[in-house]
């Protein structure tokens, strides 16, 4: 009886999953042109969001990305690249249609304690409703992108409050003073829920109608503003004086108003602090850390 055995061959592991290799060369071939193509259609500001990206996989640069692989984009503030926030935060405004028709109504400029924003009031409110302490939906969009931004900064931040020199009617002893500092408090409360960090704001004044921003009208309704101040971490120098003029929100308006750079800085009277004390009759940058006043 003759048996036969026939024997199996195995083909190498080797030879089974070669196609995979080639298949997935394909695809990721395909995927790249594919991407090139779409990139070609895109706008600018999307081809340098995914730069930025590549540049900070971290996600932690600016909206456009860094210019240098990995860096971080919590840089402090100091007079050499205060221009920088300034361009970044007119960037970010601008890029919005509602905040556009604004741009009257948002100044920023240079300083030499730092970057200030102030937002301005028009005669129907623009930010908060007229006599009212409570942001309105323009308030609230626009402080939001504010502290999105500014939270990427280690620099402090104060915060003012101002108004017009009209009376604040009130049987209840509620006046200008009270409406200032509520009225900054208010952004405070608004701006920490958005970003920033709850030991970022060092300071909260009101100041009433002691720092008119424009002194020769002082029922003007762009008296009543907000002001935020993003502080130099190394302090103001006499040669820190105004080097560039303040962003209205329009391109085409790029000079500060003439009141507003005339404006006196000496209050007639001591400004009234959230916590009911007296603050200091000048601002002292100086002597930031040893005024906080915070209203909790």
């Amino acid at each position: 009886m003759i048996i036969i055995i026939k024997k199996a061959r195995a083909h190498g592991g080797h030879h089974g999953g070669a196609w995979k290799v080639a298949y997935a060369d394909f695809v990721t071939a395909m995927m790249a042109l594919f991407i090139v193509l779409w990139l070609m259609n895109t706008s600018d500001h999307v081809r340098k969001l995914i730069a930025g990206y590549f540049n900070d996989p971290r996600g932690r640069a600016s909206l456009t990305g860094t210019d240098q692989a990995g860096s971080d984009d919590k840089q402090p503030l100091t007079r050499e690249n205060v221009q920088q926030l300034k361009e970044r935060l007119e960037k970010a405004i601008l890029q919005t249609d509602q905040f556009k028709a604004l741009s009257n109504q948002i100044e920023m400029k240079i300083t030499p304690e730092g970057l200030r924003i102030e937002l301005l009031e028009s005669k129907n409110g623009t930010f908060f409703d007229t006599g009212g302490t409570a942001l309105n939906a323009n308030g609230r969009e626009l402080l939001t992108v504010l502290a999105q931004q500014l939270s990427r900064v280690p620099n402090s931040i104060s915060i003012e409050g101002h108004t017009d020199s009209l009376p604040y009617a009130n049987d209840a002893g509620y006046g200008n003073w009270e409406l200032s500092a509520d009225r900054a408090n208010a952004a405070r409360r608004l701006m920490q829920e958005k970003g920033l960090r709850h030991d970022q704001v060092s300071q909260v004044r009101g100041y009433a109608h002691q720092r008119l921003r424009l002194p020769k009208n002082p029922l003007d309704p762009s008296n009543r503003r907000i002001s935020l101040i993003v502080q130099n971490l190394d302090g103001p120098t006499a040669s820190s004086a105004v080097s560039s003029p303040s962003w209205s929100g329009d391109p085409a308006k790029q000079l500060t108003h003439p009141a507003a750079v005339a404006a006196p800085r000496a209050a007639t009277k001591p400004a009234a602090a959230v916590s009911g004390k007296a603050a200091p009759a000048r601002e002292n940058p100086a002597a930031g850390l040893l005024a906080r006043l915070y209203s909790h």
